[in-house]
């Protein structure tokens, strides 16, 4: 029997990895918190005016924006001025000392700074770089990418929405930072083929195609069209591709979101009804000769009147706050869950005791509230630290650890290098 090893007090499970942190907005600085949460040590490198979003969406003057700190914490911060002679030395020798690189300018901005990943092997064998793109290579490579660009592209918004209303966006940033777990990922799995191999590779993520990946189920109704239609959809008219399906899950068990009291924008509760739970509904809704009705006891019954069925459950829970409706519903095991506001959800005592919802001290701001690591470790608690402020660890990295002189600090930043 294999003796498991202890693991030493404050390791974390990436700790002794150096990441070069060279992305900025966000789906690049959303893989890279999550590579500092897991322990490894980010160092962003910023233009010396500093990643955009610092002062993009300001709630406070002249403070950094929430948009920055919410997605760089637990990361360390030098300046640099990568089109400078010096600034380049500068990079490689950063390069040369860190384990991963993650990037996401556009197309072949990395290599016009002289850095490909050629020279970028040369510099360091061991390296693993990883760039996050607006799409791959073809015919869209050159398109600028935005969030629901790549919603647009990915298969998301064509499906989401009412049968009779425009496509529309999701507001859970799956483009931005959907793509930023995929490059976390891929990154974490060259990682360890690292371990094997003893070199480094390419890591590429495009952003349409996360979205895709992310939509992979629409792309399996979309097959299923070609026996007909959907009938898990409420949807009475099908064409050649995959409907928009308002809050239809359109899986397996049918779903809904019905209004509950008083009505409010959020007063409403996802409802799922599994065969085992159609009898204790019928009786909850004041209709149990429903259970047995031939025309609507078994799932076969019920899929062509999905619109009815939770127009019916709709009847009786609208007369009800969403709360004790979840109370009843969960009382016999019926999958549901209440539509949780943004400020439900940042006022939510569970989420803040499971560290999802966390407040967090800033030099100058004071302190703000951010999402905690989802990814929970055994081994590895997140200490959650606050996001630098513009080129705080300039000292720290390059004389510290590049063994530049003051002096030459002094002169670097006179010259607009740091």
């Amino acid at each position: 029997m294999t003796q498991a090893l202890e693991t030493p007090p404050g390791t974390k499970a990436l700790s002794g990895i150096r990441v070069l942190d060279m992305t900025h907005v966000q789906s690049g600085p959303s893989a890279t918190q999550l590579l500092g949460w897991l322990g490894a040590d980010v160092v962003k490198v910023e233009a010396p005016t500093g990643d955009i979003t610092r002062k993009q969406l300001r709630d406070i003057p002249d403070v950094d924006s929430l948009y920055f700190t919410m997605l760089n914490c637990n990361k360390r911060s030098v300046t640099l001025n990568t089109k400078t002679p010096r600034g380049k030395e500068i990079l490689t020798e950063l390069i040369r000392r860190s384990d991963i690189m993650v990037e996401n300018f556009g197309p072949g901005a990395i290599d016009r700074m002289g850095f490909t990943w050629e020279k970028i092997q040369e510099i360091n064998p061991r390296i693993i770089y990883a760039s996050i793109k607006g799409f791959g290579e073809g015919p869209y490579t050159n398109f600028k990418a935005y969030e629901v660009v790549a919603q647009a592209m990915g298969g998301s918004m064509s499906t989401t929405g009412f049968e009779d209303g425009p496509p529309l966006a999701t507001g859970a940033q799956i483009g931005d930072s959907g793509t930023g777990i995929h490059a976390v990922a891929g990154i974490l799995a060259a990682l360890y083929q690292r371990e094997a191999t003893g070199r480094g590779q390419r890591v590429n993520v495009a952003m349409q195609h996360a979205v895709l990946n992310l939509c992979r189920v629409k792309l399996r109704d979309q097959q299923r069209l070609a026996s007909g239609p959907l009938a898990e959809y409420p949807n009475e008219d099908f064409a050649d591709d995959v409907p928009r399906s308002g809050n239809a899950s359109g899986g397996g068990q049918p779903g809904w979101a019905v209004r509950t009291a008083p009505g409010g924008p959020n007063d409403w509760v996802y409802v799922i009804v599994q065969p085992v739970g159609w009898k204790p509904l019928t009786a909850m809704i004041g209709r149990p000769e429903l259970a047995d009705d031939p025309e609507w006891a078994t799932p076969e019954a019920r899929l062509p009147k999905l619109s009815k069925m939770f127009q019916l459950i709709e009847e009786w829970t609208s007369t009800i706050p969403k709360w004790e409706v979840l109370e009843k519903l969960n009382a016999h095991n019926i999958p549901c869950g209440p539509i949780l506001s943004t400020k439900e959800i940042i006022e939510d005592a569970s989420l803040a005791a499971n560290d999802m919802v966390v407040e967090v001290p800033h030099p100058e701001r004071g302190s703000f509230t951010t999402v905690g690591s989802p990814l929970k470790l055994s081994d590895s608690p997140v200490d959650m630290v606050t996001s630098p402020l513009l080129g705080e660890h300039n000292e720290e990295v390059y004389a510290g650890e590049l063994g530049l002189d003051v002096e030459e600090l002094r002169l670097l930043k006179s010259n607009g290098v740091i």
